[in-house]
């Protein structure tokens, strides 16, 4: 016999809060996002520094890039459910006191094993955070359209964030060494943490019950198994025995996380959330994007300075439009789905990202910056609806009881999917650049081995040579790095179109669990109290 079901004991914050007082803690949850999407981009220009001072191999690099969003993403189903127990500001302020402590470490790390161990802490901490954010807006606006206005400014902020990253991190480049791009964090910890503890009301879930450790382990364990062993099989190690244990025992875990998850009566993930199509279809959609976008904007900081020989300012500027065009597209992803429908605008952004990353495939050398912005910008526009309108989604099919969890599944497939792209793309460019080096005569031994391991390493050991042989590497790495580049924005884009039709066949007919059916443009009845979806977001066309 079913027992009955419980009523949800959410502490709301949204009882405690005036209207007011409602978005001004919002100002505090962008401060919290601006931290950890700042940090996320701001590494990315120093990469070509990083390569010279700590001289990581091509493996190292990637993980130095990787194991923050690596961790974060296996973490942050775990801590989005600690935080509905807990209490969501206080997890939140502990994160961020971490986050400010685990930057130190990064800022003067000695080498690149503990670069990427700093990393690794730093993605902890960021995993305490995201999901914080995210669950307390659910409970601080429970009316549809006001939580739709929120989510499209947290998601503008998260992007213009990992705009300022790059010009931070350019005008910090230009006049410090590279751990002073950690080191801005401890400025935004400091008044994130004396904001948050005076402006933020708390909420928690009541009846959430203890938090299961086991779970914790088989998500985590589960999560970076299968990153690590696809990211090994993208450069050709998939029948190593290392790559097969981590695949196999990633997938058994996290098989095993799904069927402990239906057992429990107060599961760390209700997946049963999965069932509803539209839940599936917003994650799915992000996850890919962010698979797409990730990879081929971690590798164009290093186009533009290591090919096109600008400086790190310049490079962060030039990566502005596609920053710009997120902001833009995270506040008009609720418009956009009000006139056409979520299934139109979630294809159609997915659709206009594959476009844009595709288009650069084309770009050479010498290529025009004018075609490169004006792809950027498209991509940008894109994402920032993508983003946007996946997380309203994916936060409104929940119950309040379950904004943590349900906050954690959206930025879980952000955090893997940069993670993924990051691995897959660059493991791609790795490879194409490799096969397509040819090195000049007297280049050989650890010179050679340097050379092929980044076209950092190409543009150091070039230095050191004299000036015809040192052109000569410069120029074949280049044009491998390019063709590598290309190669890599081609199979985005075709990944990102794939998205499209993905999510347009999803929320065909969908509908919410609970709900009402749904017409064909993926709408359900704004009236239905079991969907929570956003009418922001369920208005047909």
């Amino acid at each position: 016999m079913t027992a009955p079901a419980s009523v949800p004991q959410t502490t709301s914050a949204y009882r405690h809060t005036s209207g007011r007082g409602r978005w001004v803690a919002l100002s505090v949850l962008v401060l919290a996002v601006l931290l950890v999407a700042v940090d996320a981009t701001v590494l990315f220009l120093a990469i070509p520094f990083i390569s010279q001072s700590l001289d990581p191999s091509s493996t190292q690099l990637l993980w130095i890039g990787d194991s923050y969003s690596f961790v974060l993403a296996g973490l942050l189903v775990s801590m989005g459910s600690l935080s509905d127990r807990i209490g969501r500001k206080r997890l939140l302020l502990i994160g961020t006191a971490a986050f400010g402590a685990a930057s130190l470490l990064a800022a003067y790390a000695p080498g690149a094993g503990w670069l990427i161990a700093a990393r690794a802490l730093l993605g902890i901490a960021g995993a305490t955070i995201m999901p914080s954010t995210l669950s307390l807006i659910r409970n601080l606006f429970p009316d549809d359209r006001e939580r739709a206005r929120a989510i499209g400014i947290w998601g503008a902020a998260a992007t213009a964030g990992a705009a300022v990253g790059p010009l931070l991190g350019g005008l910090l480049l230009e006049h410090f060494w590279w751990g002073s791009v950690f080191l801005i964090n401890i400025p935004i910890v400091v008044l994130l943490l004396v904001l948050g503890w005076r402006l933020l009301p708390e909420s928690r879930n009541g009846n959430a019950g203890a938090w299961d450790l086991p779970s914790v382990g088989l998500s985590l364990v589960g999560i970076v198994g299968v990153v690590y062993a696809v990211k090994e099989a993208a450069v050709g190690q998939a029948l190593q025995p290392g790559v097969i244990a981590a695949g196999v025992l990633g997938v058994v875990c996290l098989y095993r996380f799904v069927r402990r998850q239906l057992r429990l009566p107060m599961p760390l993930l209700d997946v049963r959330l999965f069932a509803d199509r539209r839940f599936t279809a917003a994650a799915l959609g992000a996850l890919i994007a962010l698979i797409g976008l990730a990879g081929v904007v971690f590798f164009l900081s290093q186009y533009f300075q290591l090919v096109r020989g600008y400086s790190p300012l310049q490079a962060g500027l030039a990566d502005l439009p596609a920053f710009a065009g997120s902001v833009v597209g995270g506040l008009t992803a609720a418009y956009l789905a009000r006139r056409f429908g979520n299934r139109a605008a979630l294809a159609g952004g997915l659709l206009a990202m594959g476009l844009g990353l595709g288009a650069l495939g084309w770009v050479h050398a010498e290529s025009p910056y004018l075609l490169i912005a004006v792809a950027f910008m498209a991509t940008g526009l894109a994402e920032g609806v993508v983003y946007a309108l996946s997380t309203t989604i994916v936060l409104g099919s929940a119950p309040e009881d379950k904004a943590g969890a349900a906050s954690a599944v959206s930025e879980t497939a952000y955090e893997l999917g940069t993670a993924l792209g990051i691995a897959l793309v660059g493991s791609v460019l790795a490879a194409v650049y490799r096969s397509g080096l040819v090195l000049p005569a007297g280049v050989n031994g650890p010179a050679a081995a340097e050379a092929e391991n980044s076209i950092g390493g190409a543009v150091h050991i070039a230095a050191t040579l004299p000036s015809a042989t040192g052109e000569a590497l410069l120029d074949s790495a280049r044009g491998a790095f390019v063709h590598g580049m290309n190669l890599s924005a081609v199979l985005a884009g075709l990944l990102l179109i794939g998205a499209a039709g993905l999510v347009w066949a999803l929320l065909r007919g969908a509908r919410s669990t609970g709900a009402k059916p749904a017409d064909d443009s993926g709408e359900a009845d704004a009236g239905t109290a079991a969907d929570r979806s956003s009418s922001e977001l369920r208005e047909a066309a």
